[in-house]
């Protein structure tokens, strides 16, 4: 729709935000590549060791290019984090969500949210916890208060459901204990799991129910 104002032809702006250009979704899409690409080779080689040519050639990018999307390696390294992190949120989210639809009890609320931590730490396109969990030395102070807080949310539905537990007599642990103790359990097994071996991730789910709570779940 176009008004006239003392002569010149305005037209009015649509609403909303402008669509992305081709470019722009392109590079959005770069740069959750490169994200993929950090995070499995610093998960398998180390932050150190793994290169930014190394991440580059993954994607089939020059060497330089990683610089277009972040400022540095380390910036690269946060970004990973912070990635898994928001994922790991939205993931959980949705698996509490389906939860209530089914309104569990809060032992199989618990095995929800165990069954959906080992698919965050160890299931397909898991590289990007781990590498939280193990490089966290390599980011800056105030990067590491700002991951706090993602993981502050992540583990906030946690404490209701063991409360419930620990109420019911089934969960005999302080439910701050229980909950450092029963993450620092499950975050191992990223050093130690090999989904090519052994027992599935719902194996393990039920294993660890078993450990935490015994014949209550």
């Amino acid at each position: 729709m176009e008004t006239t104002v003392g002569g010149p032809t305005l037209t009015k702006r649509p609403r909303g935000r402008p669509r992305k250009t081709v470019l722009e979704r392109d590079d959005g899409n770069r740069r959750q590549e490169l994200l993929r690409s950090a995070a499995r080779l610093f998960r398998r080689k180390g932050f150190h060791a793994a290169s930014t040519r190394d991440i580059a050639a993954a994607v089939g990018m020059q060497s330089g290019s990683p610089f277009y999307h972040f400022k540095s390696k380390g910036a690269l390294l946060y970004a990973v984090m912070e990635e898994g992190m928001r994922s790991a949120i939205e993931r959980q989210q949705r698996a509490l969500a389906r939860a209530a639809a089914a309104a569990p009890d809060p032992c199989a609320q618990l095995r929800i949210l165990v069954r959906n931590h080992f698919d965050v730490l160890l299931g397909p396109g898991s590289d990007f916890i781990p590498v939280m969990l193990y490089e966290a030395r390599s980011i800056t102070s105030r990067q590491r208060a700002l991951l706090a807080e993602l993981q502050s949310q992540y583990e906030a539905p946690w404490s209701p459901v063991l409360e419930a537990l620990r109420t019911a007599g089934q969960l005999r642990a302080e439910v701050k204990l229980a909950r450092l103790l029963i993450f620092g359990s499950l975050n191992w097994s990223a050093q130690w799991y090999d989904r090519r071996k052994g027992a599935s991730l719902d194996n393990l789910a039920d294993a660890a129910i078993a450990l935490f709570i015994g014949d209550a779940a």
